[in-house]
């Protein structure tokens, strides 16, 4: 197995420094209000939360909005015959609003942990050798300052909701802390990946019910298949220099196969969510919106190319919208 790369400082790598500082890393969105607005000297930091990437911040949030739109059909009168709901049966907006920041911060944070396990690593992939630590931008000192201070933001949106969410919110920490080593010693991190980004669908659900059940369970798990198959895509990217550097990932386990895999992760997924509509006793537009996303997965499966990095960037984001098609069968079901 090939050694990574040492660390790139930045006074080993003036060179890549410098154009760190020009560009973001590959799969940025390009010309993002962190590369036009923000003053140079904040921007590594932007970029170690990933700003410049919001696609990561709408995957960890969707399962939470998920769980507080299902939660509050629950909890709430039904509406009317037609099945859709009066304005009183929406989420709560503090909830919804302290989830989105929430996500935002600790998606943030996670990122920071991950680039710092994985900084050695990062030096050694095309895709990810421009990042702030292995480019010199950011030391490590700074890099856990900056960690700290994301994690106390949303610890301190946390303890604004109830005993069960703020207990269920601290327990996710050891999900994230495990995950960047996961793929040094399993083929399925993306699984890993799954139990952290998904927790918001048990904590949303707490945050307004005080309880789980099965129902939660089944969203739960739902969310991570989901995550199998998106984040199957997105290692499609690096399964090259994945192999080189002895990184693990479902793209290289599943090889010549990873399309089949991905469309029977969609699959299972819609099922799955089938079976929480079945549970809760949703009306027909949630059903509608589950038949819509069943149509989107149908497209990514059908139009990837497992080879075409491009292409599975593309495709890899279009599952934002899949996820806010099934948040509005939540919403009106």
């Amino acid at each position: 197995m090939a050694k990574p790369e040492p660390e790139v400082t930045q006074q080993a790598a003036p060179q890549a420094t410098a154009q760190a500082t020009a560009q973001a890393t590959a799969d940025a969105l390009p010309d993002h209000w962190v590369e036009r607005w923000l003053p140079p000297a904040w921007r590594p930091y932007a970029r170690l939360s990933r700003l410049d990437r919001p696609i990561g911040t709408w995957l960890l949030l969707l399962p939470g909005w998920w769980a507080l739109a299902l939660a509050t059909q629950l909890t709430q009168p039904r509406g009317n015959s037609l099945g859709f709901n009066s304005l009183g049966n929406w989420p709560d907006a503090w909830l919804f609003i302290a989830f989105g920041i929430g996500a935002l911060v600790m998606r943030g944070a996670g990122c920071t942990f991950n680039d710092i396990v994985d900084r050695d690593f990062d030096g050694s992939v095309a895709r990810t050798r421009l990042r702030p630590i292995p480019a010199g931008l950011v030391s490590l000192k700074q890099a856990w300052a900056w960690l700290v201070l994301q994690s106390l933001i949303g610890f301190a949106i946390l303890i604004t909701m109830n005993i069960p969410a703020i207990l269920l919110g601290i327990a996710s920490l050891g999900l994230v802390a495990i995950y960047p080593f996961m793929k040094r010693v399993t083929w399925w991190p993306q699984f890993f990946l799954g139990l952290a980004f998904n927790w918001g669908a048990v904590l949303g659900y707490a945050a307004v019910t005080g309880r789980l059940d099965w129902i939660a369970g089944l969203l739960y798990l739902s969310g991570i298949i989901w995550t199998l198959g998106y984040d199957t895509i997105y290692a499609l990217q690096d399964k090259e220099d994945d192999a080189l550097i002895g990184v693990k990932s479902t793209a290289r386990l599943f090889g010549r196969n990873a399309r089949t895999w991905i469309a029977a992760f969609y699959a299972i997924t819609i099922l799955g969510l089938a079976g929480v509509g079945w549970l809760a006793g949703l009306h027909w537009p949630y059903w509608l919106a589950l038949a819509a996303m069943a149509l989107h997965f149908l497209w990514q499966a059908a139009t990837l190319k497992p080879d075409d990095s491009a292409a599975c960037l593309t495709k890899f984001r279009a599952n934002r919208d899949a996820g806010l098609i099934i948040l509005i069968g939540f919403l009106l079901g």
